[in-house]
């Protein structure tokens, strides 16, 4: 049943996508502003203007230019960027391997530490040690990323100049990647300095990503250990003279990870988005950063392009997610 579950939530995240690109290729097409108009030298006789519009499949109505683009796409051809003037999805496959990287590191920063101050606060329950950690808690939640990112830049990349302020990797690095995966590559081939350096590079970008989802890890994970620790197996584990922490590890998070694990799936998708802001401030070159730059210059392909990769994405992620909590609970396997 647990395929049937699945097929259905593949059928759902399909139509989702498809009705995402339509309100993307519509709200494009009638916002102010004329990509053409950008690109045309001066003087450019109306001619030229014609010709490129016609080009780039413009000069046809909206609901012709959609299924025109959605045809193109089905075959693989997401069209040519207008302002880099090179293939959409040579672009894509370029930069989507930086924010994937980037987006599961910050991931993997954010459970282990939105999880260990969880333990903590419910270690150090009905004390002050519980309000300190919440009030902290509390302080990291409210910040968004972009806040953290400007913080970062600050604190570590000019007062305390630690890490490198931009970029993926040293300039001056002299690696041959047969991958855009420059730090999975770099591990796996056993180049730890290089794999250092580009940690390196991404430290802070991690930090200003991480730093608020791991507060609502924390605070959802604290509230389910919670309500565990007063189950009756636990209360029965601790007279047996079990110590809280076993307690934690042993007993109630098995219990405490499922509620955790769905609002972490719905979190990370709010995190790919926030990575168009965070690569920006750090010029790390991702497809965020690639996005911004498309919407300054109105380069209709690429925009197209980045919203399905996001939607892809966004999609995936909460599949996945709706598959693991249903693998977990018997009870939600026939939703």
């Amino acid at each position: 049943m647990l395929a049937v579950a699945a097929l259905n939530r593949l059928l759902m995240a399909l139509a989702t996508l498809f009705g995402v690109a339509v309100v993307v290729f519509v709200l494009l097409r009638v916002v102010p502003g004329d990509p053409i108009a950008m690109m045309i030298a001066p003087g450019a006789s109306p001619a030229d203007v014609a010709a490129l519009r016609a080009r780039y499949g413009l000069d046809a109505s909206i609901p012709v230019q959609f299924l025109v683009w959605l045809g193109a796409v089905a075959g693989g051809d997401f069209g040519t960027s207008i302002s880099l003037r090179r293939d959409v999805l040579e672009l894509l496959a370029e930069r989507l391997p930086a924010t994937l990287e980037l987006a599961v590191a910050a991931l993997a920063f954010a459970l282990a530490l939105g999880g260990t101050v969880a333990v903590v606060g419910t270690l150090a329950r009905r004390t002050i040690g519980e309000t300190v950690v919440d009030t902290v808690n509390g302080v990291f939640l409210a910040v968004p990323d972009f806040v953290w990112a400007l913080a970062l830049v600050l604190l570590l990349g000019v007062v305390f100049p630690v890490f490198p302020l931009s970029g993926r990797i040293d300039p001056g690095a002299d690696v041959a990647f047969a991958t855009r995966f420059y730090l999975t590559e770099s591990l796996v081939t056993l180049r730890f300095d290089v794999f250092l350096g580009i940690l390196a590079h991404m430290a802070m970008p991690v930090l200003a990503l991480g730093f608020p989802l791991a507060a609502v890890i924390a605070r959802v994970l604290k509230g389910a250990l919670a309500e565990a620790m007063v189950q009756d197996y636990v209360l029965l584990a601790r007279l047996k003279g079990m110590s809280d922490l076993r307690l934690i590890l042993q007993e109630a998070l098995r219990n405490a990870i499922g509620p955790t694990l769905a609002l972490t799936g719905v979190q990370f998708t709010f995190l790919i988005g926030g990575t168009v802001i965070v690569e920006r401030i750090f010029s790390y070159p991702g497809i965020g950063n690639m996005g911004v730059d498309a919407v300054i210059n109105r380069d209709l392909p690429l925009i197209q392009g980045l919203v399905l990769v996001f939607g892809t994405l966004f999609i995936l992620v909460n599949l996945a997610t709706d598959l693991a909590v249903a693998a977990l609970n018997p009870r939600l396997r026939h939703g």
